[in-house]
């Protein structure tokens, strides 16, 4: 049995949390039995969410024992649920427990790839002679699949511009659920179902799975769903409406690696596919994300930063894609990534270590 000893909380600054942050930060969790140490992050947490973490999910944990880390959401099953909060105390569980086992975590998962193929997420830019700017950048670092974000007149010609430059390609669009059923609205979703994307997704409001089974009924280009989900519930839902043929997997908004493996799999079941997209703001997250990609089931390019991202990794070696590729650690165990101590404490707002008897808070005045 494994009994969490030490919990460390390392609140960050709230600058790294990016675009649209709104007041929150990440937050890096670690878990230890005492010997060994695991880590986990939550990419943007709110001041309630840390209070909650820290006086109540943390401390449930303390108190829960487990064989496998499949066990540890069992210590939450009588708390609202927080995916965020959850998946971050449950990834660190799986680093620590794989860590225990001298494994890869990747392989604790029973991920068999070594490689994976890494896509990047470009923002709206300003003109379409800039989005090809961007794409060229990208491309030019060897990214091989690109994804688009999307919204009402801003959606077909910035897909043709990309295309028109470079043909061979692979987009995807992410409408974020700004879309309507209006026929002006409908009517861009289906020239976007001619232009040979790879998904389309989440057009619709995330609420609105109805909408969504009509649209994928409807199109040859599979919709994605993202933001629809944030529990295994949500997605068996999703699966039973036939609302899209595609998920995008992002353990932070499921509730951890559990679920997250768990998801790909019942994609894998219904015929959907997968990819393993990442709202992580630091190495912790992304390293989780990658492990989890070299999942068979997960077909789709890897989300990664893209060249000239502004985000710290904060780890080393740092989580990159290399020429289109990101290679998954298998030489060594967990994560396969450390927490970098000689960058942390610069990037460190505060600290909270709860579970040993030199428990302290010394940033709480």
């Amino acid at each position: 049995m494994t009994r969490i000893v030490e919990l460390e909380l390392v609140r960050l600054r709230p600058s790294l949390a990016g675009r649209g942050a709104g007041g929150t930060a990440p937050v890096l969790v670690r878990v230890s039995d005492g010997e060994v140490s695991g880590w986990g992050e939550i990419p943007r947490a709110t001041p309630r969410q840390w209070d909650a973490l820290a006086q109540v999910f943390a401390p449930v944990l303390l108190d829960h024992s487990w064989r496998r880390p499949t066990e540890v959401v069992e210590a939450f099953a009588d708390l609202p649920w927080d995916p965020a909060l959850v998946g971050a105390l449950d990834t660190a569980c799986w680093d620590l427990w794989s860590r225990q086992r001298s494994t890869p975590l990747a392989h604790a998962l029973a991920g068999s790839r070594t490689a994976l193929t890494a896509g990047v997420t470009l923002a709206r830019q300003v003109t379409l002679e800039s989005v090809v700017t961007e794409v060229n950048r990208q491309v030019g670092s060897g990214f091989r699949r690109i994804r688009l974000e999307v919204q009402p007149g801003w959606d077909i010609d910035v897909v043709r511009a990309v295309q028109t430059s470079f043909p061979f390609l692979v987009l995807q669009v992410d409408a974020g659920g700004r879309y309507t059923e209006s026929s002006e609205h409908l009517d861009a979703l289906r020239s976007l179902d001619t232009l040979g994307l790879v998904t389309i997704e989440d057009p619709f409001a995330p609420d609105d799975l109805a909408a969504h089974a009509r649209l994928a009924s409807e199109l040859r280009t599979p919709v994605a769903l993202h933001r629809s989900l944030s529990s295994l519930d949500d997605l068996g839902e999703a699966i039973r409406a036939e609302a899209g043929r595609a998920i995008n997997v992002d353990p932070t908004r499921l509730g951890g690696l559990t679920a997250a493996r768990r998801a790909v799999d019942m994609a894998v079941d219904a015929g959907w596919q997968a990819w393993c997209g990442s709202s992580a703001r630091t190495g912790v997250g992304r390293a989780a994300t990658v492990a989890l990609a070299s999942l068979a089931g997960a077909t789709l390019p890897v989300e990664m930063p893209g060249a000239g991202s502004r985000g710290r990794d904060l780890v080393v070696p740092p989580v990159r894609a290399h020429d289109g590729v990101v290679p998954v650690p298998l030489t060594v165990s967990g994560l396969g990534h450390e927490p970098d101590p000689a960058t942390l404490p610069s990037f460190t707002a505060r600290t909270l270590l709860l579970g040993s008897p030199r428990a302290s808070d010394p940033d709480a005045a």
